[in-house]
């Protein structure tokens, strides 16, 4: 069973930053596209990075020039780095990877 584990969410004013992070112990991690999707409340899944096994990296409009995703393959741990957050940035972001979800961590801005 694949387990990933996020960590990292809570409450953060406008502008601030917060650094979000995803745990395995998949043994291939190291080979594996790997991405962050949020939701808010009543609205559907959306994808906010993705990093490939060889570093290229995509992002969403919303959040590009704002959120730099990253990964440490001997720690087995992707990263999700958020600055200049926006009270539209709030939501539930998961981890995903294999076809798998992680549970999810929440991410409040609010002043």
């Amino acid at each position: 069973q694949v387990q990933l584990v996020e960590s990292g969410g809570g409450l953060v004013q406008p502008g601030g930053s917060l650094r979000l992070s995803c745990k395995t112990s998949r043994a291939t991690f190291r080979i594996s596209d790997l991405g962050w999707y949020r939701q808010a409340p009543g609205k559907q899944r959306e994808l906010v990075a993705q990093i490939t096994s060889h570093g290229t990296t995509t992002y969403g409009a919303s959040v590009k020039g704002r959120f730099a995703i990253s990964r440490d393959n001997a720690k087995k741990t992707l990263y999700l780095q958020m600055d200049s957050l926006e009270p539209e940035d709030t939501a539930v972001y998961y981890c995903n990877g294999w076809g798998h979800w992680g549970q999810g961590t929440q991410v409040t801005v609010s002043s």
